[in-house]
């Protein structure tokens, strides 16, 4: 397999680079999980972690759920991903951060073109402009930096894209009028998708661990919750959208909704909790289908020099994806999950896994 995995994973990744950046003495880490389709492309995650290793774990399953985002999406590219393992408690200070960053790009440029980064968790379009000072590979620079920006708002277009999708198939209409979600996790992207399903007229309970957030979500028009009730609250569709893992096997039992449809990446603490939903009757769209229109819209723009209508059609049809995988996961008897994984190999030219049937 090369995602959905228990704990650390077999190594199946073409080439990773581990080295302690030479400026900032702290571990740089970049996986690149597959060029099959071309250039690997994934972001650069600025995080702490209690211990290095943990890092490295993050960057490898990252970087395949980036090689099955893209397959899955229809892009000619890869899976990648740099994580630099920020020690608990640490404070970057602007000199020290720029450190961090040349090492990163230093790091990027030793690949040769092999892989290309852009803003993840903790970093910045901003930030991507200082590594493009060092080396080319990098995307979502910002616009004056000759690139397209913040990804977040695409990612959250394609976000609702797929819940379109999952409407539709649950009750009939794409429309999202009246339709209970409960977004867990306020940043970058949650917020955007907030301000755009309060548009959509759904009935929202909102989230995050960061409580100067509740006023924003209030002016919206928005329930505040905490986390913990509201990934459990009576709702129609979960929506994730904060950090990885947050599905586990003691959390699904104490589900209240009909589908979990999130951007947030590997939503799954283990490979196994996909079983537990599908016995629980729950669909869970695999993040790195929902979460994909951040990475469309930049390759479109920056590699593919399409005009921007074009790339956001090419984010909306995020929903048409979704709404095949739901027609081969129902004529094959398998999950939603298992469709898009067999879509992602097909892709990516490797032999096809044979599928279980759903209710195994």
């Amino acid at each position: 397999m090369i995602w959905g995995f228990d704990g650390m994973p077999a190594l199946d990744h073409e080439q990773v680079l581990i080295r302690t950046g030479p400026r900032s003495r702290l571990p740089v880490i970049v996986a690149v999980h597959s060029s099959t389709l071309g250039q690997a492309v994934g972001g650069c995650r600025l995080w702490r972690y209690a211990d290095w290793q943990d890092g490295l774990a993050d960057a490898l399953r990252l970087s395949a759920g980036m090689t099955a985002k893209c397959a899955v999406a229809g892009l000619a590219n890869g899976g990648g991903k740099t994580v630099v393992a920020v020690p608990p408690g640490a404070e970057l200070d602007a000199a020290t951060r720029r450190a961090v960053l040349d090492d990163v790009a230093d790091a990027i440029a030793s690949l040769d073109g092999a892989y290309a980064t852009g803003p993840d968790v903790g970093t910045t379009p901003e930030d991507m402009a200082v590594i493009g000072e060092r080396t080319p590979h990098v995307f979502c620079r910002p616009a004056q930096h000759g690139g397209s920006g913040d990804s977040s708002p695409a990612t959250a277009l394609g976000t609702l894209a797929a819940l379109r999708a999952v409407s539709r198939r649950l009750y009939g209409t794409r429309a999202l009028t009246g339709v209970r979600l409960s977004l867990v996790g306020l940043g970058s992207v949650g917020m955007r998708l907030a301000r755009l399903l309060a548009d959509e007229g759904a009935d929202l309970l909102v989230s995050d661990i960061d409580p100067a957030k509740r006023a924003a979500g209030e002016e919206l028009g928005a329930t505040w919750a905490s986390p913990e009730h509201a990934l459990t609250a009576d709702t129609d569709i979960l929506v994730p959208a904060a950090l990885g893992g947050i599905l586990t096997g003691d959390v699904v039992p104490r589900l209240r909704c009909s589908a979990v449809v999130g951007p947030a990446n590997n939503q799954l603490a283990t490979a196994d909790v996909a079983g537990l939903l599908h016995r629980r009757g729950i669909v869970w769209v695999p993040d790195y289908v929902v979460s994909a229109g951040g990475v469309i819209n930049a390759l479109t723009l920056e590699l593919h020099h399409e005009t921007p209508d074009v790339a956001r059609q090419r984010v909306e049809a995020i929903e048409h994806t979704v709404a095949d995988l739901f027609g081969t996961a129902e004529q094959r008897q398998v999950t939603l999950a298992q469709a898009a994984t067999e879509l992602a190999r097909l892709r990516l030219g490797t032999p096809p896994a044979a599928l279980r049937p759903a209710s195994a």
